[in-house]
């Protein structure tokens, strides 16, 4: 589909890695074969720092041909920080099916925060250092983050890939020049990504260009040595629907297929980042121009909304977009939760956006058709058809929810039905009945 060539990968080379690699291939019922060609073609990544490849219980392979994924973002803001209800967060995220998870924290003790996350996390934890570098300019240097040195920027990185991360955000596309464009879009809510935000304002006021963009070749060393995934950030991502696919948006993707193709000849496994609110008639379009400008790397995508207005329910909006992009090609996606857009999502956000983004995820493995999802799929009516309640509740994304609402209004007599349809279940069969039918086979 794509003009693509074969990267040298040495992480190929390692032990633990293959290893690690083997475990992925055997989740994601493929051959360790389809997985090697992948990374090496960069259609593919396996996500795992070299310094936690033995804790991770659950490997992360997103990419072509692969189940699509779902991550969930935790982390404190300056306003709320409280870290044991993050660890909460985290086990809630986990328990319910995501896949990965993100410490978006810009609030409290940063490094214990991240090393508590680390600690406990049993699958991959991503990270946007970043925010990091922000927050100590702020509260350590006692400066503003458009006086934040190169060294410092750098150094966050460092310190989020040496302390474990195993992927990370950066805004490496938003440039000198991609906020030229983005100013010339004259966009209705300008730039949202709160990355993307920080680095434009820097170039700004410094009149210089984005370290990250600048000294890419110095986080691609870093990452290469830890084996962290880099997720090139969309600092430009729409924020409103009516301004998608604008000139601002494509300006960066066009970069970060620029820096894709730096990060594989390096040896470095990348990902790219995708826009955040696409009406439903985009977003096909939005997958195939990333995939196009990439050769196909794999897409983590954030929603994507399909409609401004669902605030309170950007999960349901998310989980549209959602389902739509990963049928297309989208790999990896971003929850959002009911909390999105009017403060730091608690604890049942968290659960409730796992969930929505799950669903998507799962509906598009189907469409694509993934034999786990049709397996599922086929326990599922064959369960129903004969009310097997327990096996029901298992095969469901919330098993607790599913038992409460059969609990609160249990049926009376039989056992077997619902009080949906009560005696006139259209799954229950008169013996006579059945004979008959039997009889006009």
């Amino acid at each position: 589909m794509y003009l693509q060539k074969n990267y040298k990968y040495e992480i190929l080379n390692d032990p633990d890695f293959r290893e690690y690699l083997k475990k992925a291939a055997e989740y994601e019922k493929v051959s360790e074969e389809h997985l090697i060609e992948g990374i090496e073609k960069g259609t593919i990544v396996v996500v795992g720092n070299k310094k936690r490849l033995k804790r991770i219980k659950k490997p992360l392979a997103i990419g072509e041909g692969l189940l699509v994924k779902v991550n969930a973002n935790i982390g404190t803001s300056d306003d709320y920080h409280n870290l044991d209800e993050e660890l909460k967060k985290l086990k809630v995220a986990i328990k319910y099916g995501a896949d990965a998870v993100m410490d978006l924290s810009t609030g409290g003790d940063l490094d214990e925060i991240r090393k508590r996350i680390l600690e406990l996390s049993d699958v991959p934890v991503g990270s946007v250092p970043i925010y990091s570098a922000a927050v100590e300019a702020v509260e350590i240097h006692k400066k503003s983050i458009l006086h934040m040195t190169v060294d410092e920027i750098l150094k966050a990185f460092e310190k989020h890939i040496t302390d474990g991360i195993d992927f990370i955000t950066i805004h490496a596309g938003v440039t000198k020049e991609t906020v030229k464009h983005l100013i010339a879009s004259k966009r209705i809510e300008g730039i949202v990504s709160r990355g993307g935000s920080i680095l434009a304002r820097w170039i700004v006021y410094n009149e210089k260009e984005n370290p990250l963009y600048e000294h890419f070749d110095k986080i691609l060393e870093m990452a290469k040595e830890y084996n962290v995934t880099l997720s090139l950030g969309d600092g430009f991502r729409p924020g409103a629907t009516i301004d998608a696919t604008d000139k601002g948006q494509i300006s960066e993707l066009i970069v970060l297929a620029e820096l894709v193709e730096k990060a594989r000849e390096y040896g470095v496994q990348v990902m790219v980042e995708g826009p955040g609110h696409v009406p439903l008639n985009m977003v096909v379009e939005n997958i195939k121009i990333m995939k196009s400008l990439t050769k196909g790397a794999p897409f983590y995508i954030l929603g994507p909304l399909v409609t401004d207005i669902s605030i309170g329910y950007d999960h349901i909006a998310g989980a549209i977009g959602g389902a739509l992009a990963a049928m297309e090609g989208a790999d990896f996606l971003c929850y959002l939760t009911p909390a999105e857009h009017l403060a730091l999502p608690d604890v049942n956000d968290v659960k409730e956006g796992v969930i929505a983004s799950k669903i998507a995820a799962h509906a598009a493995d189907v469409a694509r058709g993934k034999p786990q999802a049709w397996e599922k799929e086929i326990k599922m009516a064959k369960a129903k058809r004969v009310f097997r309640w327990e096996e029901i509740f298992s095969l469901t994304f919330d098993p607790e929810k599913a038992r409460s609402y059969r609990e609160k209004r249990p049926p009376s007599g039989d056992e077997e039905k619902c009080t949906m349809c009560g005696k006139f279940c259209a799954l229950r069969e008169e013996p006579e009945v059945a004979k008959k039918m039997k009889g006009l086979l």
